[in-house]
């Protein structure tokens, strides 16, 4: 392989699913002045991936092709533009991609989407956090106004799919919201949620689960809600007056 050349997997179009996804020799990107080239160790693979793939995203996520897939990222600077204040080579990272590029072997990031990553966080963690961790922290600040800081009121919340990416970064934060916490997940999932902090369980296959009935007989103020295919009247049997479903 030549030495300006990386590895990566790149599609060609919309909607080709897995079979458009090929291996390929690309040459590695260059950063500009605000960007940092990071040498990738780690990348996560988001719903909103696939979602740009099947185009269904087109509309505010254009992608121009071959298209290198991917988000999250976790690795090693090894170049930084002229104009980055922040960072310097050998710098140990993660970052969000805006354009993707997160499955190859060199991937470029803007500095304001990249930060220091700590010795005791792993590039595997670490890739793992940006998209889900975001999403599960709007989800509970910006859309469901609650504080994490524990001065809020007690509130109760349900979290489906809590052993998805999402569903876990919200029962963490939610242990620091003085938060009341049910959640649902597969069986074999239950001790993994309990474990982050769930107070409540529910095998979503039981018929409590399906109804998202509290064990304790609670209404939610709160749903954060990861699964599909869960009718409204679901969630409206279960909340609270002023619930909210997010």
């Amino acid at each position: 392989m030549a030495k300006n050349l990386m590895r990566g997997v790149q599609y060609s179009k919309y909607n080709g699913g897995a079979a458009d996804l090929k291996h390929a020799e690309v040459p590695i990107p260059s950063p500009k002045k605000d960007e940092v080239l990071i040498k990738v160790e780690a990348a996560s693979i988001n719903p909103i991936d696939w979602k740009i793939q099947e185009g269904v995203a087109r509309p505010f996520l254009p992608r121009k092709f071959p298209h290198i897939p991917g988000t999250d990222v976790a690795g090693e600077i090894v170049q930084v533009g002229s104009g980055v204040q922040s960072f310097k080579v050998g710098d140990k990272v993660v970052a969000v991609l805006g354009n993707g590029g997160a499955l190859a072997e060199y991937a470029v990031a803007k500095e304001g989407s990249t930060v220091p990553r700590p010795p005791e966080v792993s590039a595997p963690e670490a890739a793992a956090l940006p998209i889900a961790g975001l999403a599960a922290h709007q989800s509970l600040t910006q859309l469901a106004g609650l504080k994490l800081d524990g001065t809020g009121p007690q509130v109760n919340v349900l979290v489906t799919a809590a052993s998805g990416g999402v569903g876990q970064y919200a029962v963490q934060l939610l242990k620091l919201a003085n938060a009341h916490i049910t959640a649902t997940c597969g069986a074999r999932n239950m001790d993994l949620v309990r474990s982050l902090g769930a107070d409540e369980v529910l095998d979503y296959k039981t018929p409590d689960g399906v109804a998202l009935k509290s064990p304790s007989g609670r209404k939610y103020d709160v749903i954060i809600h990861c699964a599909h295919n869960i009718p409204w009247s679901t969630f409206s049997a279960n909340l609270t007056p002023k619930g909210k479903s997010n």
